[in-house]
């Protein structure tokens, strides 16, 4: 066994032990589910910080930057511009409806708005959805595992997914919470150690951008490939309605919370959005003949830097893939527990046995993760999915349910089943030359629908 993988195993056991340690104080699915609305601001901002920045965010958009030079900013930086939203907008709003309502899931307010059907549809849409979103988290963790100990991508995929499982079924939110503020300063450290590091490795930052210019559109920041300003379409209504993070807001122990944690949440994710794509142009000038552009990061993290240092930023990837495999399994295990069992199969169910359908939940959902993770081709194309069907299934229903007073089920399901059509639709028929990628058309459908029922219910 080398150093490199010894040290990431005792890391991967310290945030274990750490989980497992705050789970004991886990008594219902109060804590389990929002950690007992008592988040601080600085506490907020690390779990949904560590959960936002994920496999897409460092070995997807590392791949990005190999690719596509510095345009693969707005793949992070579109997630950065819609959290802000959030933190402005549409996060107070929800958390003062959750707070007078004890809702402990986005399902509650989707049932409190249009009703119990609509609750069981997206949550059984947002629930198979959000399987790839875990895949892609598995994907990464198993490519640091093939470069750096040579192991198939199943065993990584397994790996990684036992890890999560674990001390998340322990804790749930406030277990995930405490993990990753650990896991964040992990992170971050990682990157801002290893970005300027690289750039030395590789003959400073005049031969990296000699390396740029020499690729067509590598300094290109508005648009080059399939990165560019038009995943502010994909992403910004996604990170604006995502289940996995209002659930984290609903945990906050005022609206001052709200604001200031995923404000600062937004502005982070801004600024981070730059650190894996100069990764992935160091791996371009580095490596110019990568088979696969997602190994860029993890090769460059091993062959580019001190070992030391290659340690640290893997240990930074890693804790990025395990953060966000948890907040989406925090996904699977409410969405399923409370919107789909306590709802509709067992409206009686006591608390504690709510609680432990939502560990058999995000065990089952675990499973369901790895086994996408070995028929899935790479991170990016996971996440694209799960985004795009989170945005146009979910966006116009919960946006129009906080601005309207009588809104009905009809419009919600019509809206949700207009824009997933018109997204299969357009997917089927894009050759990726106009910048009316498919989700703009799904968004746009679902808007139409909502706004052409909601007219009709208001003449009748």
């Amino acid at each position: 066994m080398n150093g490199t993988l010894a040290g990431l195993l005792l890391y991967v056991v310290l945030i274990t032990v750490v989980g497992l340690a705050i789970g004991r104080r886990v008594k219902g699915t109060g804590d389990f589910f929002v950690a007992g609305r008592a988040l601080g601001p600085w506490l907020l901002f690390a779990t949904l910080l560590a959960a936002n920045i994920g496999a897409g965010s460092t070995v997807g958009a590392a791949g990005l930057g190999y690719a596509n030079g510095i345009a693969a900013w707005w793949w992070v930086g579109s997630a950065g511009v819609g959290t802000l939203l959030l933190a402005v907008w549409l996060g107070p709003r929800i958390w003062r409806i959750a707070r007078e309502r004890s809702l402990l899931t986005v399902g509650d307010y989707l049932e409190y708005r249009y009703g119990p059907t609509v609750r069981g549809a997206i949550a059984l849409l947002l629930w198979l959805g959000t399987l790839a979103i875990l895949a892609a988290q598995l994907i990464a963790m198993a490519w640091i595992l093939e470069v750096v100990a040579g192991a198939p991508r199943w065993l990584g995929a397994v790996a990684g997914g036992a890890v999560m499982t674990v001390y998340f079924v322990a804790g749930g939110l406030l277990s995930s919470a405490w993990v990753n503020f650990v896991q964040l300063v992990v992170l971050l450290c990682g990157f801002l150690v290893a970005v300027p590091l690289a750039i030395h490795g590789a003959g400073g930052a005049a031969a990296v951008l000699e390396s740029a210019r020499g690729v067509q559109g590598h300094l290109d920041f508005i648009s080059n490939g399939t990165s560019g300003w038009m995943n502010l379409i994909l992403l910004v209504p996604a990170f604006i309605v995502s289940p996995g993070i209002l659930q984290k807001l609903f945990g906050a122990c005022d609206v001052r919370t709200v604001r200031a944690g995923v404000g600062a949440c937004g502005v982070a994710l801004m600024l981070f959005a730059f650190l894996p794509p100069v990764l992935g142009m160091v791996a371009r000038a580095v490596e110019p003949g990568l088979t696969d552009a997602e190994t860029a990061l993890p090769v460059v993290l091993t062959q580019g830097v001190p070992p030391w240092v290659g340690l640290l930023g893997l240990a930074a990837v890693l804790s990025a893939e395990i953060s966000s495999a948890d907040a989406i399994l925090f996904m699977l295990s409410t969405s399923l527990s409370r919107d789909l069992y306590k709802r509709f199969v067992r409206p009686s169910a006591s608390d504690r046995q709510v609680l432990r359908v939502a560990r058999w939940a995000a065990v089952a959902g675990g499973a369901g993760g790895v086994i996408l993770a070995v028929l899935l081709p790479n991170v990016v194309e996971a996440l694209r999915i799960f985004y795009a069907l989170l945005g146009v299934s979910l966006f116009v229903p919960l946006v129009a349910g906080l601005h309207t007073r009588r809104p009905g089920s009809a419009e919600a399901l019509l809206a949700a089943a207009a824009g997933v059509g018109a997204l299969l639709v357009a997917r089927s028929a894009w050759d990726g030359s106009s910048w009316m990628v498919p989700p703009a058309w799904g968004l746009l459908a679902a808007a139409a629908a909502y706004g052409l029922v909601f007219a009709v219910r208001r003449r009748r």
